[in-house]
């Protein structure tokens, strides 16, 4: 459903060795907001809800996600970029048929989301 490039996941093991928990998930979710409608969320969580989904682990890193936001993740590549700037994640979503200026927020065509002004 959701693929981890190595370099990916590789930064996010670096980011879950700063935090405190022996065991944490990879949680990856869509809300509505951004220019655009929808904003893509990540973060780290020692718990799984009853409504979430889990992946089997790639490279090491288990992710979760709600129900919700599964259909729109179904697909996407998550990775990691690193330059004289510095480094991010970047995310590709097949599903999104428009995006904002700054890449940060999209819409499907199912799904656009609450739109905010910029």
């Amino acid at each position: 459903m959701i693929h981890l490039s190595e370099a990916a996941a590789a930064q996010v093991k670096e980011m879950m060795k700063q935090e405190e928990g022996d065991s944490l998930y990879l949680r990856v979710g869509v809300k509505g907001g951004g220019c655009t409608g929808l904003s893509y969320g990540m973060g780290f969580d020692t718990e799984m809800n009853d409504d979430d989904e889990a992946l089997d682990a790639q490279h090491g890193v288990t992710i979760i996600m709600d129900k919700e936001s599964a259909p729109v993740l179904n697909g996407v590549n998550i990775d990691y970029k690193q330059n004289m700037m510095g480094g991010g994640f970047t995310i590709d979503n097949p599903n999104a048929i428009a995006s904002c200026g700054c890449g940060s927020s999209f819409k499907t065509a199912t799904n656009a989301g609450t739109p905010e002004n910029c």
